[in-house]
């Protein structure tokens, strides 16, 4: 039932409207019409106000006509850089860019398969029960427009997150907590030639405490990476500060509170080893999840999968997606793979039979209920 020609139209259309993380506006609009169309009441929340872009989440629901739980589909809306300007090109059944920008089906594959579902869904009159749509902003920005949602308008308590590279059938039931950290080393300036004995050189320090990290693969599910170090004016100075921006993720809460307060005491104690002062935070971005792998939402899918021959299988996750962001906020959440593919760079591709397969699994998924 899914209309191949349809969706693939549908994905380069929505691929060349710009939607760069802040500025989802535009496609946002778009997005807003088609949902309408197909009889859905849409909401724009205030997100955009709260963080910084031209327009909020679009939420959005259909009532039904079985009386089972209502279920929510979601994907983000915003692409990252550079990705003003794309022209997508076909070939040989797949959809690239043409090599200047990403091609943005991280995550607009997603939206086209859950808009081509909700299209065969209106025009096969199939029965289905209430189904609630979230298309958030700033995902790749930092999960600002899962974290600012406006929960109060969502009703379904499963949420099928559509923003994965796997291929469809891929189930991401467990993702990892993240901490970002901020330290500042303050030194002490002095000529570095005349007197290096009067100054504490803050670089020093820094890779003092660097050199006792353990970092990049910790265990199975912790990893820790030193991502910018910033600081010096000249080599005829002794390095007065340095910023270095870091951090640490784990699919276990404990593991990476233990690892986070690790990095922060090797800070601390090279800065103290050195009469430096170390000026150290971390902030939690967001916290781990995991579905149990004979869970509910986790069986819709596994049925889907079955009816449609398609293979399916569960996953963790080392990257961050809002299915984080809902789950901490009462929603069990998963993450499907729809076959995007080196994602964030100028090589990503989506294969056409992918795309067509995920939204037949959206639509299995809205049958299965």
């Amino acid at each position: 039932m899914i209309n191949q020609e349809r969706i693939v139209n549908a994905f380069l259309e929505y691929v060349q409207i710009d939607s760069p993380t802040r500025k989802e506006g535009n496609f946002a609009k778009f997005i807003t019409k088609e949902l309408e169309a197909l009889g859905f009441k849409v909401h724009i929340d205030d997100a955009g106000e709260k963080v910084g872009s031209d327009t909020g989440n679009v939420i959005a629901r259909l009532e039904g006509n079985k009386e089972v739980e209502s279920i929510l589909f979601s994907c983000h809306m915003d692409t990252v850089d550079p990705s003003e300007g794309i022209k997508p090109i076909i070939k040989d059944g797949v959809i690239y860019s043409d090599g200047t920008t990403i091609l943005g089906g991280d995550d607009k594959a997603g939206i086209a398969a859950v808009i081509e579902a909700l299209k065969v869904v209106k025009e096969k009159n199939i029965d289905h029960g209430p189904i609630e749509v979230v298309f958030s902003i700033i995902e790749e920005g930092g999960l600002h427009g899962a974290k600012n949602l406006d929960y109060t308008k969502i009703q379904a308590k499963k949420a099928f997150i559509l923003d994965s590279g796997g291929e469809p059938g891929q189930i991401i039931v467990k993702g990892p907590a993240q901490d970002k950290i901020h330290a500042k080393i303050i030194g002490k300036p002095a000529h570095a030639g005349v007197a290096p004995e009067e100054g504490i050189s803050a670089i020093e320090v820094a890779s003092k405490a660097i050199s006792m990290m353990k970092l990049l693969r910790i265990d199975e599910e912790t990893t820790a990476n030193i991502g910018s170090i910033e600081g010096g004016k000249a080599t005829n100075i002794v390095c007065p500060e340095v910023i270095i921006q870091a951090e640490a993720r784990s699919l276990n809460n404990e593991k990476l509170d233990q690892q986070t307060a690790h990095m922060l005491d090797c800070f601390e104690k090279a800065a103290k080893e050195y009469g430096a002062k170390a000026e150290v935070e971390a902030k939690r971005m967001y916290s781990a999840f995991e579905i149990h792998e004979n869970d509910e939402i986790v069986n819709i899918v596994k049925k889907a999968c079955g009816k449609l021959g398609m293979m399916s299988s569960l996953q963790s996750s080392g990257g961050g997606s809002d299915t984080n962001i809902f789950n901490a906020n009462g929603l069990k959440a998963i993450n499907l793979g729809i076959g995007e593919k080196k994602p964030h760079t100028l090589e990503e591709h989506l294969k056409i039979e992918d795309l067509v397969n995920s939204a037949k699994l959206v639509l299995e998924i809205i049958q299965t209920i």
